[in-house]
């Protein structure tokens, strides 16, 4: 059965040669990157080359100029697969903060590399140990230096791809807390060539996690960026970052839902295929009823994550609808998981099903 078969809309075209692409990765292919913890190089490359991290930067940079829906059902269907596209779907919603908000010098120089696969731009460098979520209280500090550009201190943490991407977005406090007019004020983002950063005033840490997410804590000790890779206006830069968010938590809300079909589908064929007593396990309400009931959730996340969607294309306010859909979506995915493991037993935790795997990323 193909991707959508049931319901077929505009993007089945691509989220069949998406998932023709996946095939391409099987379930071995991830049980070995997992126990090595290691880079899923290959995928991305494949993702790449077929043009797929490009699709939302515009044609005259060398993207494919869709709209967020079609990088929304890329990415559902990656995860839908089986894969996951954990290592690379930043690159979708950070150079979006580039692409709305930098200037046309800015924009011819980075986004053709980026869309070629030349450069990654998969680094987003915003939460930090004591500030978390509470974005204006963060603390590093990006203190201009004459005409040539600024000097960065400080610290971020989870941030995810650091050692394989190229390019960073960094958010940093460019007015003090106290001299800024509002909490929001005083921040400011710039593009990190992380490259030419590297041992000078880069230092970057590994941090092993339970799942497979190459995250990480980033360092900088008087890290010197130029004047030109600021983006936007000095101080305005948390305006920039929130918009950035509603199109991330849109992204990862469609992997979500990719998740929950995935692990209903996994279910539902287990239970069709376990026969325990005499008879497939399936035939019991007990097996049935959670399954059903996860599927109910999926669905009525995805509309939501339609919604989402539909409201940032129309350029309309859409910050309640991307983070309900980023909400449902997650618990929806995580409904699913959990019927998936209660309906293969002692198998859901066995690595050669995947489960196990799949269980620990969609937590995250």
């Amino acid at each position: 059965m193909t991707a959508h078969a049931a319901e077929q809309d505009e993007f089945h075209d691509i989220r069949d040669a998406v998932a023709k692409l996946c095939a391409q990765f099987p379930g071995e292919y991830w049980r070995k990157l997992d126990r090595e913890m290691a880079y899923p190089t290959a995928f991305v490359d494949a993702l790449t080359q077929a043009g797929y991290l490009s699709v939302l930067i515009p044609e005259e940079y060398g993207g494919a100029g869709l709209k967020i829906s079609a990088g929304a059902a890329i990415l559902e269907e990656i995860h839908r697969a089986g894969c996951n596209a954990g290592a690379c779907h930043a690159q979708m919603y950070t150079m979006g903060t580039l692409l709305r908000h930098g200037s046309d010098e800015q924009k011819a120089k980075w986004l053709p590399k980026i869309a070629s696969g030349e450069l990654r731009l998969q680094a987003f460098g915003v939460t930090e140990p004591t500030s978390g979520t509470d974005t204006s209280s963060l603390k590093t500090t990006a203190k201009r230096e004459g005409n040539d550009g600024y000097i960065v201190n400080g610290q971020k943490i989870w941030t995810s791809r650091a050692e394989y991407s190229d390019l960073m977005i960094l958010l940093a406090r460019t007015t003090p807390k106290e001299n800024a007019k509002k909490r929001t004020d005083g921040l400011s983002v710039f593009l990190v060539d992380m490259k030419a950063a590297r041992g000078h005033g880069l230092e970057i840490r590994p941090i092993r996690t339970m799942m497979n997410h190459s995250t990480t804590e980033v360092f900088f000790t008087d890290m010197k960026v130029s004047a030109e890779n600021l983006i936007g206006e000095e101080g305005k830069g948390f305006r920039y970052i929130l918009s950035g968010m509603n199109a991330e938590r849109i992204l990862i809300a469609s992997e979500c839902i990719g998740d929950a079909k995935w692990f209903i589908k996994k279910a539902s064929d287990y239970a069709k295929a376990r026969a325990v007593f005499g008879r497939p396990i399936g035939q019991n309400q007990g097996v049935q009823f959670p399954i059903a009931k996860a599927y109910a959730a999926m669905r009525a996340a995805e509309l939501m994550v339609k919604e989402a969607a539909r409201k940032y294309e129309a350029g309309l306010d859409c910050g309640a609808e991307a983070n309900m859909a980023k909400m449902l979506a997650a618990d929806a995915s995580w409904e699913a998981a959990n019927a998936c493991v209660q309906t293969h037993g002692g198998f859901g935790f066995a690595e050669e099903y995947d489960v196990e795997r799949k269980f620990r990323e969609n937590r995250l």
